[in-house]
């Protein structure tokens, strides 16, 4: 028998205006409010701070010419790839555990990152096209998705059970071929390929937005126009087939925009962890299992986390790869979050 909470699958809009409860409000008040602050804290702190007075002249392109090239040459396109990145991995952390319905997927679930760090580190061993990191890691994702996706193909229908364990399999092959590489690559070469291993924004320009800022973009809006079909993969294949839903077409077009999300991510930033794993979770603990809320708010946050943990980062006397922050502030968030949401599950019963 259908849940009557499904009737919003027929008559979507009046549900959806029940979605925004007071609580709901609050939350996205506050998460725009961080971001605003995230915002005017990057663009200001640093090994030189700024007045909000010397960023407005720097904007206007007036005033200090040195504080106009910290503004528009270092600090602005950094916080715009972190900006950008942080909602790619978070919307495709959203996607990945609604289609797979598995809350630890993500884009290292499906092998999408490791294919993108097996050709980093490739390219860096042999130190060849160098300046093509960025195109070659997208590639590198894509081609693994597909070879995935391949695996997972049967009898015109994709395998959940096959894509999960195809992706953990390519991830430990190219794991271990990536860690053979390393131990035969020079000391200088190697230290250029944990940078991109780890995740980093250090030195991200124009340049990189301009690559991987259009298909994040594009990604992220043909993404908000699948919450119908995750919010059907959650009843379960049989009563998501019987509502009219094609399984094959939605995980296709789901882990393509997922696919497009984290390979231009990678692109950017290299291999950057747990944005894409937790992100989706706070945002179901804040604002509900809907995915039409689900899906713009990961985004949101991802980008507010990865903003926050790249001005961490680089807020010390030394300069840390983003990755490693969000790493350690990861892990101990994720538990907080499981040891929550098992008490409101207690709660209930």
């Amino acid at each position: 028998m259908v849940n009557i909470d499904m009737i919003y699958l027929k008559v979507p809009d009046q549900k959806f205006l029940n979605l925004f409860s007071r609580r709901n409000k609050l939350n996205a008040i506050v998460l725009f409010s961080l971001i605003v602050l995230v915002v005017i804290l990057s663009l200001s702190r640093g090994s030189v701070d700024l007045s909000r007075g010397q960023i407005i002249e720097a904007f206007l392109r007036k005033g200090d010419m040195t504080n106009q090239i910290i503004f528009w040459e270092l600090r602005l396109p950094r916080l715009i790839a972190s900006l950008l990145v942080g909602s790619a991995l978070g919307m495709s952390g959203a996607l990945l555990q609604g289609m797979l319905r598995n809350g630890l997927a993500s884009p290292y679930l499906l092998g999408i990152s490791a294919g993108s760090g097996l050709v980093i580190v490739l390219l860096i061993s042999m130190g060849l096209w160098l300046s093509w990191i960025p195109i070659a890691a997208w590639i590198g994702a894509i081609v693994t998705t597909f070879i995935v996706y391949s695996l997972a193909k049967s009898n015109g229908s994709i395998s959940v059970e096959r894509l999960i364990l195809g992706g953990v399999a390519l991830s430990s092959l190219f794991g271990s071929i990536q860690s053979m590489l390393l131990l035969q690559t020079e000391d200088g070469r190697v230290q250029s390929a944990l940078t991109w291993l780890i995740g980093s924004l250090n030195s991200r320009g124009w340049s990189e937005i301009k690559l991987a800022g259009p298909p994040i973009l594009l990604a992220l809006i043909m993404s908000l126009l699948l919450s119908r079909q995750l919010n059907l993969l959650g009843l379960g294949d049989e009563l998501s087939v019987g509502l009219g839903n094609s399984l094959f077409r939605s995980r296709c077009l789901i882990g393509a925009s997922a696919t497009l999300l984290a390979a231009s991510s990678v692109s950017v930033g290299g291999l950057i962890g747990f944005v894409g794993l937790i992100v989706p979770h706070a945002v179901r603990f804040l604002f509900g299992t809907d995915y039409r809320l689900v899906l713009p708010f990961s985004a949101l946050l991802g980008a507010l986390t990865l903003s926050t943990a790249d001005l961490i980062a680089r807020s010390g006397s030394i300069e840390f790869p983003v990755g490693i922050i969000t790493s350690l502030l990861g892990a101990p968030i994720f538990i907080v979050l499981l040891y929550q949401r098992q008490r409101l599950l207690t709660n209930r019963r």
